[in-house]
């Protein structure tokens, strides 16, 4: 469990410095990071900690891909571990 935990802790924090990444490239108008990058890591585990920082600092929020994608991730992943859970302990 622990190292579940050191997992979503660490691919969290890679979701948040790419998402600030890319803010501050958008605004100097330099190589952005790729969406399919940004998703992949929100489907990775990043997704809560991602949707968080999109709204913070209003990156991406005019993008329907993003508003409701990594919410619709959230909702799966969440899914997917009541399920796992009802498994171990059902």
């Amino acid at each position: 469990m622990i190292y579940l935990l050191i997992y979503l802790a660490l691919i969290s924090l890679i979701s948040v410095i790419l998402t600030v990444s890319d803010k501050r490239r958008a605004r100097k108008h330099k190589y952005r990071i790729r969406e399919s990058v940004l998703l992949l890591f929100s489907a990775l585990g990043g997704s809560l900690a991602m949707f968080i920082t999109m709204l913070l600092i209003r990156h991406k929020t005019n993008h329907m891909k993003f508003m409701l994608g990594i919410p619709l991730i959230i909702v799966i992943q969440l899914v997917a571990c009541f399920v796992i859970w009802g498994f171990i302990h059902g």
